[in-house]
C-alpha cells in the first residue's frame, strides 16, 4: 500500500502545485502576505531616523514588540486561519462543486494519495508566500542591531506560523471531504468560535486551533497532533465516500 501511495501522491502533488501556482486564490494568498509588510513599511517611516521605538498614544514601544504583535494579532489571528480556511476546504470541495473529482478517482491511484499530494501542495505554496513576508517584517521593523538578539524569538514565531498554517489546512481538509460546502462552516469556526472561546472562561479555548499557536512543547505536541489525525481521517473518509455529483 505505501509503495503505491508514495509514488501516486508525488504526481498529485506536481499537478496540485502547479494548478495552485496559477489560481486566483494565490493572488489573494499575495494580496494578504503583502498587506502586513506594508503596514510594516509605513510604520517604518513615521519612525525618526534609526529610530526602534514607536509611539502609540503617547506610549513607546519597541518596534521589536511592534514585529511580535504583528505575528500575534495580524498572522495567527487572522492570516493564518483565513488561508486554512480557504485553501484547506477547497483542495477537494472544489473538485466536487466544479465535477472534476470523478476524473481524478478513474485514475488507477489510491484515493488517499490524492488528499496527501494535494495538502503538500497546499503546505509548500502557502508557506512559501507567508513565512517570506513575516521575514520581511521582520527586518523592517527590528533595527539591525537588535536582529541578533531577536533570531531566536523570529525563527520560533515562523516555526509557529508554519504549525498554524499546517493545522488550520488539515482540518479544513478533511472538512472538505466531509461536506460540499465547507466555507461557510470553516469562517465560522475560525472567526466565530475561536474568537468567542478565546474570551469564555474555563477549557472551551482548548477546543481551539488558536489556543496552541504557542510555541512551547505542549502546543507544538498538540498542533502536530491536530495535522495528523486531520490529514488522517481527511484520506481514511475520501477512500470510503462515495460522491454523488449534482448535475
Amino acid at each position: 500500500m505505501t509503495a503505491s501511495v508514495l509514488p501516486s501522491t508525488r504526481r498529485v502533488f506536481e499537478l496540485a502545485l502547479g494548478q495552485m501556482l496559477w489560481a486566483r486564490r494565490t493572488a489573494l494568498l499575495a494580496l494578504a502576505a503583502a498587506a502586513p509588510v506594508l503596514l510594516a513599511l509605513v510604520t517604518r517611516l513615521t519612525l525618526s531616523s534609526g529610530s526602534a521605538v514607536v509611539q502609540i498614544n503617547g506610549r513607546q514601544i519597541g518596534s521589536e514588540a511592534v514585529f511580535s504583535t504583528a505575528i500575534a494579532a495580524l498572522y495567527l489571528r487572522f492570516i493564518v486561519p483565513a488561508i486554512g480556511v480557504f485553501y484547506g476546504t477547497s483542495l477537494i470541495a472544489d473538485e466536487v462543486e466544479d465535477r472534476t473529482i470523478t476524473y481524478l478517482f478513474v485514475r488507477p491511484i489510491p484515493r488517499g494519495a490524492i488528499v496527501l499530494g494535494k495538502y503538500l501542495a497546499y503546505v509548500l505554496c502557502v508557506t512559501s508566500v507567508v513565512l517570506p513576508s513575516a521575514a520581511v517584517v521582520f527586518l523592517v521593523m527590528v533595527p539591525f542591531q537588535d536582529m541578533a538578539p531577536q533570531f531566536g524569538t523570529f525563527v520560533r514565531n515562523l516555526g509557529v506560523l508554519a504549525l498554524g498554517l499546517a493545522a488550520y489546512g488539515a482540518v479544513f481538509l478533511w472538512a472538505g471531504v466531509l461536506f460540499r460546502r465547507p466555507l461557510v462552516g470553516g469562517l465560522l469556526f475560525v472567526f466565530g468560535w475561536e474568537q468567542l472561546a478565546a474570551v469564555l472562561p474555563g477549557y472551551l479555548g482548548r477546543l481551539t486551533i488558536a489556543h496552541y499557536l504557542q510555541a512551547d512543547t505542549t502546543s507544538v505536541a498538540a498542533l502536530l497532533t491536530t495535522t495528523i489525525a486531520a490529514l488522517w481521517l481527511a484520506m481514511r473518509t475520501i477512500e470510503r465516500r462515495e460522491y454523488v455529483l449534482e448535475r
